[in-house]
């Protein structure tokens, strides 16, 4: 009976289908999502860091500032490498779906190990982080030097 269902396909129109595919929907909303957020508290918290360092006199400490830089480029990076897992795994399944070659084994999210080369290989090259953090790297060291 266990053999059956694991070879058992399943078809567009089926309820185990359009479930998997919404709670992939819904966590690569939650990935966008998450990462536009960490960009926002990023431009809050250096900013503010740096307006409190100037106002303070202390702008030959703002170097201190590329401590929360780097940890909110490395959590963006992180979000980014697991949206495009998932959507990977999302295209895979429909991919599969639409061959009619869907089975209970492929009702799975996304397997660990391709997060982190992605995370390495693409994210570091990724436009969607350099335009933005490059920029702050910009404003942080502008401050330093000219405040």
């Amino acid at each position: 009976m266990a053999e059956q269902a694991q070879t058992e396909k399943y078809c567009a129109e089926s309820d185990a289908v359009r479930a998997h595919l919404s709670i992939l929907q819904a966590v690569i909303q939650r990935m966008a999502g998450n990462s536009a957020s960490c960009k926002t508290q990023c431009i809050v918290t250096l900013g503010a860091a740096l307006l409190v360092l100037v106002r303070a006199g202390l702008s030959d400490y703002a170097w201190i500032v590329f401590m929360p830089w780097f940890l909110f480029l490395f959590l963006d990076m992180h979000y980014l490498a697991l949206e495009r897992a998932f959507r990977d795994s999302y295209d895979a399944f429909v991919g599969k779906l639409h061959k009619g070659e869907v089975a209970l084994s492929d009702l799975y999210v996304v397997k660990r190990d391709r997060i982190a080369w992605r995370f390495v290989r693409q994210n570091l090259r990724s436009s969607a982080i350099w335009p933005f953090y490059g920029a702050l790297v910009i404003m942080i060291v502008l401050v330093w030097k000219l405040a």
